[in-house]
C-alpha cells in the first residue's frame, strides 16, 4: 500500500451502506456495507491512494470494513466525540451521512491523520470472544443477587444450575482467548511478560491485549490516555481546579481496578507508592487509579523492552 497523494476521503459507516466524500474534487458516493461494496469502494478511489481514509467506529457495524480494507487503504479510526467538535467548530450543526462523511475528510486534511497500524486478522475474533465474556460476567453477578433474594428451595436450585453453567462458560471462553491470543508468537510472549508483575493474572493480561493491541509500542502518556486514567489538569490564571480522568477505553480501565487493588497488597514497588499517596493524604481513588496508570504503563515497558517484570531492591 503506497501513498500516492494527499488526499483526504471521509466514509461515514451504518448498518446498510458507506458514505463517502473525496475532499480533493468534493466527489459524493455510496455503497452497500458488504464484501462487494468494499470492492466497488477500491475501485472508486482507484490506483492513486490517498494520505488517509477517515471514519468513525460504529459498533458492530464496521468491524467487516476494517478486516477488509486495513490492508489496502490507509485506514484512519477517529474518536466520534472528537470529530463532532471538529464540525462544531467549523460552525456546521447539520447532522446527516453525507455531511458527516464531508467533515470526516475535512478532519483528516486539517490535522493530516496519519494512518493507523494494520489491526491482526484475528481481531474481530478476539472482540467477540471478549464482548461474549463480559455478557457473562453480567448474567453471573445478576443470577448471584438473584440467589441472595430467594427463599424457594426450586428457585434456588434452578439458580444454582444455570451459575454453574455460567461459571463453566466463561471458562469454556477463557481458554478459548487464550488460546487465540497465543497463536501469535509475539503476543504469546506478551502475554508472559504482562503476567510476570505482580498484581495482574491471566484474565487481566489478555484484556490488556486485546483492548490494548498497540501495547508495547506508544509513549507513557499515550498508554495511560488510551485507558482513560491520565490526570487532566484544569487551571486559569490564578484558578487551580481539581485534576480528573475521563474517556478512554471503559474495558481497559475496568480490566486494571482489581490487580491495582492486589498490588496494593502484594506487589513491593506499588505497595510502597500507594501508601506514600496515601501518608501524603491522597484518597484512595486517587491512589488507586494511580497504581493503575502505573501498572499500564509498566506492562506497556516491559513488552517495548521484551524482558520480565523484577522487584525493585534497595
Amino acid at each position: 500500500m503506497t501513498k500516492m497523494s494527499d488526499d483526504s476521503i471521509g466514509i461515514d459507516i451504518s448498518k446498510d451502506k458507506l458514505d463517502c466524500h473525496r475532499l480533493s474534487d468534493g466527489a459524493f458516493a455510496q455503497f452497500p456495507n458488504t464484501k462487494p461494496g468494499f470492492q466497488k469502494l477500491r475501485r472508486w478511489i482507484g490506483p492513486d491512494l490517498p494520505a488517509r481514509v477517515v471514519y468513525e467506529p460504529t459498533g458492530p457495524y464496521h468491524g467487516a470494513f476494517e478486516a477488509a480494507l486495513a490492508d489496502h487503504l490507509p485506514l484512519v479510526k477517529v474518536n466520534p466525540k472528537h470529530a463532532r467538535r471538529f464540525a462544531e467548530s467549523k460552525g456546521q450543526l447539520a447532522k446527516t451521512d453525507r455531511a458527516d462523511a464531508r467533515v470526516l475528510a475535512q478532519m483528516g486534511a486539517a490535522h493530516a491523520l496519519e494512518p493507523d497500524a494494520p489491526v491482526a486478522k484475528d481481531r474481530p475474533i478476539l472482540r467477540e470472544l471478549q464482548a461474549a465474556r463480559a455478557a457473562l460476567i453480567k448474567d453471573k453477578v445478576r443470577l448471584q443477587n438473584q440467589l441472595d433474594r430467594q427463599q424457594q428451595r426450586l428457585t434456588q436450585k434452578l439458580t444454582r444450575r444455570r451459575l454453574r453453567q455460567v461459571v463453566d462458560d466463561i471458562a469454556e471462553l477463557d481458554q478459548a482467548i487464550r488460546a487465540q491470543l497465543e497463536t501469535c508468537p509475539a503476543r504469546k510472549r506478551a502475554l508472559r511478560l504482562i503476567q510476570s508483575i505482580k498484581g495482574i493474572g491471566a484474565v487481566a493480561a489478555t484484556t490488556i491485549l486485546i483492548e490494548m493491541p498497540e501495547i508495547g509500542s506508544l509513549r507513557k502518556k499515550a498508554v495511560a490516555s488510551l485507558a482513560g486514567i491520565a490526570p487532566i489538569t484544569r487551571q486559569s490564571g490564578r484558578w487551580r481546579g481539581q485534576s480528573f480522568i475521563q474517556g478512554g477505553r471503559k474495558p481497559l480501565r475496568d480490566a486494571l481496578y482489581l490487580p491495582a487493588i492486589v498490588a496494593t497488597q502484594y506487589n513491593p514497588d506499588l505497595k510502597a507508592q500507594y501508601q506514600r499517596m496515601k501518608a501524603a493524604g491522597k484518597p484512595s481513588k486517587v491512589a488507586i487509579t494511580a497504581i493503575m496508570r502505573k501498572l499500564l504503563i509498566l506492562a506497556n515497558t516491559l513488552v517495548k523492552e521484551d524482558r520480565e517484570w523484577e522487584e525493585i531492591r534497595a
